[in-house]
């Protein structure tokens, strides 16, 4: 099964949020709950956890890059599982 990574809602006023790394590269496996990527806040530094299991198979948006809510971030998915366009 396809888990979408998306920017979550950290903060009641943002909108959007800068990656500032991946704690895991496409090709590593991920547990659900596991700390995934860090973003900054206008206040924090936050770490933002999985909520699937797999393989990351395909970052979208790498650190460095500003996501809106909602955007999605990465794929994490089975070896074999084709991935969305």
């Amino acid at each position: 099964m396809i888990t979408s990574v998306v920017m979550p809602p950290l903060t009641e006023t943002a909108d959007s949020y800068k990656i500032l790394q991946w704690l895991k590269q496409e090709g590593d496996r991920v547990e659900r709950g596991e700390m995934l990527f860090e973003v900054e806040t206008d206040k924090a530094v936050l770490q933002v956890e999985a909520l699937g299991s797999g393989i990351l198979r395909r970052i979208k948006v790498p650190a460095g890059e500003t996501a809106k809510v909602g955007d999605v971030l990465a794929y994490i998915a089975d070896p074999d599982e084709p991935l969305p366009e």
